[in-house]
């Protein structure tokens, strides 16, 4: 996943996706387990696309931030 795919996502939209991936890595990790999981880059793969996720939704918090401090400075 893309960074400029993800920042094209609504906020609740990352959360389910941060969501999803969890599942998806608690999958890998039990096919890991019982040694059903072949590609084992997909636990990376999968962490990295958490990081995305997270980082973009962190990037929209200090937005916020400065928008409501900018807000502040002009009364």
């Amino acid at each position: 996943m893309r960074i400029d795919e993800i920042r094209a996502l609504s906020t609740d939209e990352i959360l389910d996706k941060i969501e999803d991936l969890k599942v998806e890595m608690y999958t890998y990790r039990i096919q890991k387990e019982s040694g059903e999981l072949k590609d084992t880059t997909l636990f990376r793969k999968t962490r990295r696309d958490i990081a995305r996720l997270k980082t973009a939704l962190r990037e929209r918090e200090l937005a916020a931030e400065l928008v409501s401090e900018g807000g502040q400075d002009a009364e």
